[in-house]
């Protein structure tokens, strides 16, 4: 901005143009970086070396590395800076699994599966030989509809308390009592 405004562009102007209020840019232009903010800048690069050096170290070991490089940080700000950045270590962070992923490709060939006119998949259970078609490549399909294979997880125990909530008849909600 100050080439503009030697050249004729009053500063007002340029504010406008590039959606800037005229307050904060004379509030920067007084003091550009704030003390805090080099400091900032330095603990991260430092932790950054640190972390490129050896990426198992977690938020801790990062820190004492830090300090070592002659950036003092409590163990906090450690975890601040590289939480914020993702730096995680190699073990402590698990990968997602089925939380925002995409399935993967099958695992097997579906010896069933057929595409028909319009691109969808559709299943014809007929093989063209002897052992070509096995019991376990044929999914469980119960109403014509495919089922997830049964989880290996417990069932859900459910839970009858004593006070639920019902709608009355006028519709609002109300709490059904079990005291008479």
């Amino acid at each position: 901005m100050k080439e503009l405004a030697e050249h004729g562009v009053p500063v007002t102007v340029t504010c406008r143009v590039l959606k800037l209020s005229r307050q904060p840019y004379y509030r920067w232009l007084a003091a550009p970086v704030t003390a805090s903010q080099v400091v900032a800048a330095l603990r991260a690069n430092a932790l950054f070396d640190a972390h490129r050096d050896d990426p198992e170290f977690g938020h801790r070991l990062l820190a004492d590395e830090a300090r070592q490089c002659g950036q003092p940080m409590a163990d906090r700000t450690a975890w601040a800076i590289t939480s914020s950045n993702g730096w995680w270590s190699a073990f402590g962070k698990k990968k997602a699994r089925g939380r925002g992923k995409k399935p993967g490709p099958p695992v097997h060939d579906d010896l069933c599966a057929v595409s028909d006119e319009r691109g969808r998949t559709r299943h014809e259970f007929v093989a063209d030989a002897p052992n070509r078609l096995w019991l376990t490549d044929i999914p469980p399909a119960p109403e014509g509809r495919e089922v997830p294979p049964p989880s290996t997880r417990p069932p859900k125990a459910s839970c009858t308390c004593a006070r639920s909530r019902t709608r009355s008849p006028g519709g609002s909600w109300a709490t059904r009592s079990t005291h008479g």
